[in-house]
C-alpha cells in the first residue's frame, strides 16, 4: 500500500518542476492486462486468501513477478522502464532463491512497527538461513510514519525508474535540461571550405590545356 501511495505521490511531483501530465496519454503501453494481473495476483495471495495452502500462495507470487517482467520486456521502449526492471528483477531473484518469500531484517520490522501474523502468507518474513539478505527488506520506514514499511534495494529501483520515467516523458525541469542544452547549444562554424560559396581551390598545379581550332 505504501508504494502505491508513493507512486501518487511522485505523479504529483511533475507538474511541480514544470512538466504535464496529459503528456502520458500519448505514451504507447502494450498489453496493460499483464500489469494489472500481477498486481491483482499478489493482492489476492497476500490480502485475500493467506491462509490457502503455501504452495499456491507462493506459486501465484512468482507467476506476478512473470507477469510483470513480461510486461516490462513488451514496453522496455518507454522511458524508465528498464531501470523499474532492474529492481522487479532484484526482488524476483531473491524471492525465487528463497521459496518464495522475500527475507526480511527482524530490526527492520520492528522499526517499522510490524509484526507477521504467524500461519498467514507473508511475501516478505524474516527467515532462517535467507539467501542474498542484502536484498530483501532491510530498509525500514519508522513506525511513527503512517503507513511504515520496510523496502528492498529492488523497491527503491523501481520507484527511481518510476520517478525519471514520469518526469522525463512529461517534460520535468529535473530530466529535460540537458536536452534542452544540446538544442540551445549554438552550432559550430563550418571552415570555409564547409561553406558552398567559397569553392576549394584546386590542388593540381598543372597548366590547363585548352582545346586547338581544328585546322
Amino acid at each position: 500500500m505504501l508504494m502505491a501511495l508513493l507512486a501518487g505521490l511522485l505523479v504529483a511531483t511533475v507538474p511541480l518542476f514544470g512538466g504535464h501530465l496529459r503528456a502520458l496519454a500519448h505514451v504507447r503501453i502494450k498489453s496493460f492486462w499483464l500489469i494489472a494481473g500481477a498486481l491483482a495476483l499478489q493482492v489476492f495471495a497476500i490480502s485475500v486468501v493467506p491462509t490457502w495452502p503455501r504452495a499456491v500462495l507462493v506459486s501465484a507470487h512468482l507467476v506476478s513477478y512473470l507477469m510483470a517482467g513480461w510486461f516490462v520486456w513488451l514496453n522496455r521502449h518507454v522511458s524508465g522502464l528498464p531501470i523499474v526492471a532492474l529492481g522487479g528483477a532484484l526482488n524476483a531473484v531473491t524471492i525465487a532463491v528463497n521459496g518464495g518469500t522475500l527475507p526480511a531484517s527482524r530490526s527492520a520490522l520492528a522499526t517499522a512497527g510490524i509484526r507477521p501474523v504467524a500461519g498467514d502468507f507473508n511475501n516478505s518474513g524474516v527467515l532462517a538461513h535467507p539467501h542474498l539478505a542484502w536484498l530483501g527488506d532491510v530498509i525500514p520506514v519508522p513506525a511513527s510514519v503512517p503507513m511504515a514499511n520496510v523496502f528492498s534495494i529492488g523497491d527503491l529501483l523501481i520507484l527511481l525508474g518510476l520517478a525519471y520515467g514520469l518526469h522525463h516523458l512529461c517534460g520535468s525541469r529535473l530530466v529535460r535540461s540537458s536536452r534542452r542544452a544540446e538544442l540551445t547549444a549554438p552550432p559550430t562554424r563550418p571552415t570555409r571550405r564547409e561553406h558552398r560559396w567559397f569553392p576549394a581551390a584546386s590542388t593540381d598545379s598543372s597548366p590547363r590545356r585548352h582545346p586547338q581550332p581544328a585546322p
